[in-house]
């Protein structure tokens, strides 16, 4: 007995994305730990996944991916372009140790956050607001770098006069020679930003997904509302808003590099982003499952050994 076989009749039909085979997604996840790195043919050959025994090394070795991206830009004088996430955040602050270590200035570096919480129309919370992504960026980031940081006119947030020019500018940077870097998270419905899986609906063709920049006021899906709830308002669902500003696949996948993270484990042996992982690293790409296509494009996933499995059940 599961939910596949409870399924009909249930308050779950029709709550989770149409496209889901949730057998086949089940069987993602059996084996244990050794299942997790093993590589898809559509993976491509310079993307991998890095596992971290801790917390504390996952927080350092992303960290120390962000700055070396930055490191080796200034090395080569060039600028240097990254889609940034509110989500996971701890490696800002090993991201801040290094630079300020090697003394390297961020004035070649450009930052795009790529959400924002926000209402039908768009409208966001303000950046004093500490559920906001901008104040989380200024007061993890961008703040602590101190004297090395971004100009205040190469920060970027998803507000909904910006995030619409988004695409042109990042273009405009590419054409003076500045390399893109996505960094990442991944949702527990395996969105990249708050590009959800149910969006798959409305479009054609693979392509034409493919294409799309950004959405204003988009329609975030119950899991990404409630999993919100647990990581970021103290369990508090009533805070979260229910829309969010984010940029599309037509940005994210456009990455000459991709840094990524999966740290979704709480204590005493709980966590929620296993499966997420699981789908991520080894369903097809789909735009269903929008992190599958993260796969496709090089770089390191780094993901924690607690999330890693057997992902069997323990009554907590």
């Amino acid at each position: 007995m599961n939910l596949i076989t409870t399924y009909a009749g249930s308050m779950m039909e029709g709550f989770l994305p149409k496209g889901w085979d949730l057998a086949k997604i089940d069987r993602l996840a059996e084996g244990g730990p050794e299942a997790v790195p093993k590589r898809e043919t559509w993976w491509h050959p310079q993307f991998e996944p890095v596992l971290c025994e801790t917390f504390s090394d996952f927080d350092t070795y992303m960290g120390h991916e962000i700055a070396r991206e930055i490191q080796l830009a200034r090395q080569a004088n060039r600028p240097i372009v990254f889609i940034l996430p509110v989500g996971p955040m701890g490696m800002y602050r090993w991201t801040v140790y290094f630079l300020k270590e090697w003394g390297v200035h961020c004035d070649h570096v450009h930052g795009f956050n790529m959400d924002e919480w926000s209402d039908k129309e768009g409208n966001t919370l303000p950046p004093d607001n500490p559920g906001a992504f901008q104040y989380a960026m200024e007061n993890a980031l961008y703040g602590p770098l101190g004297s090395l940081t971004v100009p205040v006119k190469q920060r970027h947030f998803a507000l909904k006069h910006e995030l619409p020019t988004y695409a042109d500018q990042i273009a405009d940077l590419r054409k003076q020679g500045a390399r893109l870097v996505t960094v990442f998270g991944i949702g527990r419905v395996c969105h990249i930003a708050f590009w959800e899986p149910h969006f798959a609906a409305e479009f054609d063709s693979v392509d034409e997904w493919k294409k799309q920049t950004h959405r204003i006021g988009a329609v975030l899906h119950p899991l990404t509302i409630e999993q919100n709830a647990l990581t970021s308002f103290k369990s508090r669902t009533t805070l979260v808003p229910a829309f969010a500003n984010t940029i599309g696949p037509g940005l994210f996948l456009s990455a000459d590099r991709i840094i990524g993270g999966a740290d979704g484990s709480f204590a005493r042996g709980m966590q929620w982003q296993g499966l997420s992982l699981r789908m991520t690293l080894h369903h097809e790409p789909t735009p269903w499952i929008p992190s599958t296509f993260m796969t496709t494009l090089p770089g390191r996933l780094f993901y924690v050994r607690d999330i890693a499995g057997p992902l069997v059940a323990e009554c907590n």
